[in-house]
C-alpha cells in the first residue's frame, strides 16, 4: 500500500494542489510595507515558503480584503493596496478566492474595483462577480489540470450585514444554488469538484455543527471531492473520509485559520498549509497523499522590517523576541487541533 501510495504521489499524472487561509491586510501591516517612496512592497512577507506554494499545479489562497482603493485601511472595513495582490500572484497563486464576509467592506464599489483589478492582472478570482450575468458566465470555474477537468465553487455564509448593492453578486451558502451548481458543473464535464466555503464560527478550534451538516450533504448527497474552508480565522481539523455511497476518499477541511494578518491571539498567529494530489483511475478520481504544513506569522520588530511566514522547522528563522509565541502557536495547533485529524498527516 505504502509504495502504490508513493508511486501515485510522485505520478506525472497526479495533479497538486495547495490551499492556504485567510490573507488578510490590517492596518499595521498595510503600514510595514509602505515604502520611502510611497509604493507597497510585500516582497519579503512569503518568501520562506513560496517553494510550498510553487509545488503545487495549482494554488489557492482566500483574499479576505476588498482592493478597494484609497484610504487604505484595515479592521473592520478593509481596503488593501494593490500590490498585495501582485505579490500574492507573484508567490505563485493561481486562484483568489473572494466570497467571504468583508468582500463588500466598500461597498459595492469596492467589490467591484477589486474584480477589475484582479482582472487586469489576469489573476483568476472566484465567489464574486460585477453581475448576475457575469455570473452565468463564470460559474462553475473549470480549469483543465494534466488533462484532468476540475471545478471549483465558492461560497460565503454572509457578508457582516453589508447589503449587497449595485449589480454585484456575492455566492451566497445556499443549498439550492450549491446543488445547482454542482449539476452544471458535472454537465459541463467537471471530473473533480472542489468547494470552497466560509463557514464557521471565529476563533472556535473545532467545526460548528452547521459545518458538519453542510459537509455531510456535500460529501454524502453532492459527492463532492474536496471541500476547503476559511474564516474562523484559527487551523480547524481536517479528514480524508470515505464516502460509501460514491466510493471514494474525500479531503475535508474545516478551517485552514489565517494565512497572513496582525491577529494577537495566540491561537490566530499563523495558519495551516493543506497539500494533496488527485489522479483519475478510470473514470473516477482518486484523492490522495494529503498532508498539512504549519506557518508562523512573525511580526516586525522595527521600523521597515515586514511581517514573515516561517514555516515549522524553520527555528533559525524566529527571533528571540518571537520564539515563546512561535512555540506555543505550534504546540496548540498540534495538540489541541491537528491531533484529531483523521489520515491528513504532517509533512515530513
Amino acid at each position: 500500500m505504502l509504495l502504490s501510495w508513493l508511486s501515485l504521489l510522485q505520478s506525472n499524472d497526479a495533479v497538486n494542489l495547495t490551499f492556504v487561509g485567510d490573507a488578510m491586510q490590517h492596518t499595521p501591516q498595510i503600514t510595514a510595507a509602505l515604502t520611502s517612496g510611497g509604493h507597497y512592497d510585500y516582497s519579503r512577507c512569503f518568501t520562506h515558503i513560496e517553494d510550498d506554494i510553487r509545488w503545487a499545479d495549482y494554488a489557492v489562497a482566500n483574499l479576505e480584503c476588498p482592493l478597494g482603493g484609497r484610504p487604505y485601511s484595515g479592521y473592520p472595513a478593509f481596503s488593501a493596496p494593490d500590490e498585495y495582490a501582485v505579490q500574492l500572484q507573484k508567490s505563485g497563486f493561481d486562484l483568489l478566492l473572494t466570497a467571504n464576509n468583508h468582500c463588500m467592506d466598500r461597498r459595492h464599489q469596492g467589490a467591484e474595483r477589486t474584480i477589475h483589478v484582479l482582472d487586469s492582472l489576469g489573476m483568476p478570482h472566484l465567489g464574486t462577480y460585477v453581475s448576475q450575468e457575469a455570473r452565468r458566465q463564470q460559474v462553475p470555474m473549470l480549469v483543465n489540470l494534466k488533462g484532468i477537468k476540475f471545478a471549483f465553487l465558492c461560497y460565503t455564509y454572509g457578508t457582516n450585514g453589508i447589503p449587497v448593492t449595485g449589480n454585484v453578486v456575492v455566492d451566497l451558502i445556499d443549498r439550492a444554488r450549491i446543488a445547482a451548481d454542482i449539476a452544471t458543473a458535472r454537465h459541463a464535464g467537471a471530473q473533480v469538484l472542489c468547494v470552497c466555503l466560509h463557514w464557521g464560527i471565529e476563533y472556535q478550534l473545532q467545526p460548528v455543527e452547521s459545518q458538519r451538516t453542510l459537509a455531510d450533504w456535500l460529501i454524502e448527497e453532492q459527492g463532492v471531492d474536496l471541500i476547503i474552508g476559511g474564516h474562523p480565522h484559527v487551523v480547524e481539523p481536517m479528514e480524508m473520509r470515505y464516502s460509501n455511497k460514491w466510493g471514494k476518499d474525500v479531503l475535508l477541511v474545516y478551517s485552514l485559520g489565517n494565512f497572513i494578518s496582525n491577529q494577537r491571539d495566540i491561537d490566530s498567529r499563523g495558519g495551516a498549509m493543506v497539500k494533496v494530489s488527485v489522479s483519475m483511475r478510470g473514470d473516477k478520481p482518486l484523492v490522495h497523499g494529503a498532508r498539512y504544513k504549519l506557518f508562523f506569522v512573525q511580526k516586525p520588530s522595527y521600523r521597515g522590517e515586514n511581517y514573515v511566514l516561517i514555516p515549522e522547522g524553520r527555528d533559525d528563522l524566529v527571533r528571540p523576541d518571537s520564539r515563546n509565541e512561535y512555540n506555543r502557536f505550534m504546540q496548540r495547533a498540534h495538540d489541541l487541533v491537528l491531533s484529531r485529524n483523521k489520515n491528513v498527516p504532517q509533512e515530513k
